[in-house]
């Protein structure tokens, strides 16, 4: 763990907020990297997803042995050999995702206006055809991901559902993946990882047809194979690496927080970590804590960690939203649900035990987040991100009488006369 203490004026905290990112590496680093390999991918296929899995992922199996599809027998037999208590805990963690995601479902019916003039506009949400998505392996198998990216594309109607992730040194994908994958109802699995499984779920190979939305975290090369394929085809977002700030005081249990932020730390050197206090003795209490706890516990990275001093809790806060993280804790007091819903963040946990690591496993919210500052726009991977919406009209010739001559007056004024001529046209019945 690389601790740097900042001191924060309260002044101009976007510019505050830049300078905390620049921390981590930039996510653009690996761009002509991952373009590459998406191009060749593209071009030839599964020779292609083959080399690139010998020579990136984990596989010691030669190029021509790499069975890149997943026998749905071996899925099952994954599930039945597992831990009876990782199953279990896989189960509940399915259920809860399923609740909330049902609920979002449930929130995203369909709409209809009837309007002045008679016509009728109608939004009707709908399940896209089929979902690639991508649970991330290499410093460990992350079975949590297949059901926060399997149970939302379940829920939301999707006739097919696709899941890769990459192989082990056996040229297999991790046993506890294809337990959870079973958990999920999913039975076409790719043994695949990084930008070349983007690809492949993108753009398709001989054994792998193309979806319509890509979803899923990753590292950097998954990431910027998201952003080559984003408009062919449609994508949750941004997510990865992961990220996370603690807003505290001088209430707070300085040691919870610690392994909170070191809990993050396990995923990698490469995230964006943060505290921010106006307390400069709890900020030097978590040093302490976090150097001490850190060196017992080889899983962290070597992650760097910004802990600010802030001028006051309302000015940490303010810089908490310009950072706009993946995760926010809000370790003060007090800390309620109003404070917590006006934030600027992926996911915000609040209250004396509101530590990331539920969120990240059962509490039932998406672990798939906006990074690098997109929970600005964005938000949490759901069922919304595979259903896709479209307008229906209905016009009827008293609705054409009274609309075609605001039509044809802002056609005309744009210099389009024809669109007015074809309003217009309805009106000759």
């Amino acid at each position: 763990m690389k601790l740097l203490r900042r001191e924060w004026d309260g002044r101009a905290p976007a510019a505050e907020a830049e300078r905390l990112r620049a921390l981590a590496p930039p996510a653009s680093a690996v761009d002509s990297q991952a373009a590459a390999i998406v191009s060749d991918v593209r071009r030839r296929g599964d020779a292609a997803l083959r080399e690139i899995s010998s020579r990136l992922d984990a596989t010691e199996v030669a190029p021509e042995e790499i069975a890149l599809a997943v026998e749905p027998e071996a899925i099952e037999r994954a599930r039945a050999a597992a831990d009876p208590d990782l199953v279990g805990a896989l189960e509940v963690t399915a259920r809860n995702l399923g609740s909330v995601a049902r609920a979002e479902l449930d929130a995203l019916g369909d709409a209809a206006a009837s309007l002045p003039q008679g016509q009728t506009v109608s939004i009707l949400s709908r399940p896209v055809g089929s979902a690639g998505l991508y649970a991330p392996g290499g410093r460990a198998a992350y079975p949590s991901s297949v059901l926060m990216c399997c149970v939302p594309a379940q829920v939301a109607g999707v006739d097919r559902v696709a899941l890769a992730s990459p192989p082990g040194p056996d040229g297999a994908v991790h046993p506890t993946v294809l337990a959870a994958c079973s958990v999920a109802g999913v039975q076409e699995v790719y043994a695949l990882g990084g930008a070349q499984a983007i690809a492949a779920l993108a753009y398709g190979s001989e054994s792998v047809a193309p979806v319509d939305v890509v979803a899923g975290p990753g590292n950097r090369f998954v990431n910027a194979a998201k952003r080559i394929a984003v408009g062919e085809v449609g994508i949750d977002g941004i997510a990865g690496p992961s990220e996370l700030l603690v807003v505290f005081d001088a209430a707070a249990r300085v040691r919870d927080l610690a392994l909170d932020l070191l809990a993050q730390a396990e995923h990698g050197a490469d995230g964006l970590l943060a505290a921010f206090s106006a307390d400069r003795d709890a900020l030097d209490e978590l040093a302490l804590v976090l150097e001490r706890l850190a060196a017992e516990r080889p899983t962290v990275a070597d992650a760097p960690l910004a802990l600010v001093g802030a001028p006051d809790v309302g000015a940490a806060i303010e810089l908490a939203d310009a950072l706009a993280p993946e995760h926010l804790e809000l370790a003060l007091e007090p800390a309620d649900e109003r404070l917590a819903a006006d934030r600027i963040a992926g996911c915000v946990f609040f209250g004396p035990c509101g530590a990331v690591a539920f969120g990240d496993y059962s509490a039932g919210s998406n672990h798939v987040l906006p990074t690098g500052g997109a929970a600005r726009f964005g938000g949490p991977l759901g069922v919304g991100t595979f259903r896709r919406r479209t307008s229906v009209v209905e016009i009827d010739a008293a609705a054409a009488a009274g609309l075609a001559p605001r039509v044809g007056a802002l056609a005309r004024a744009e210099g389009f006369p024809v669109h007015a001529e074809s309003a217009e046209a309805r009106t000759d019945r």
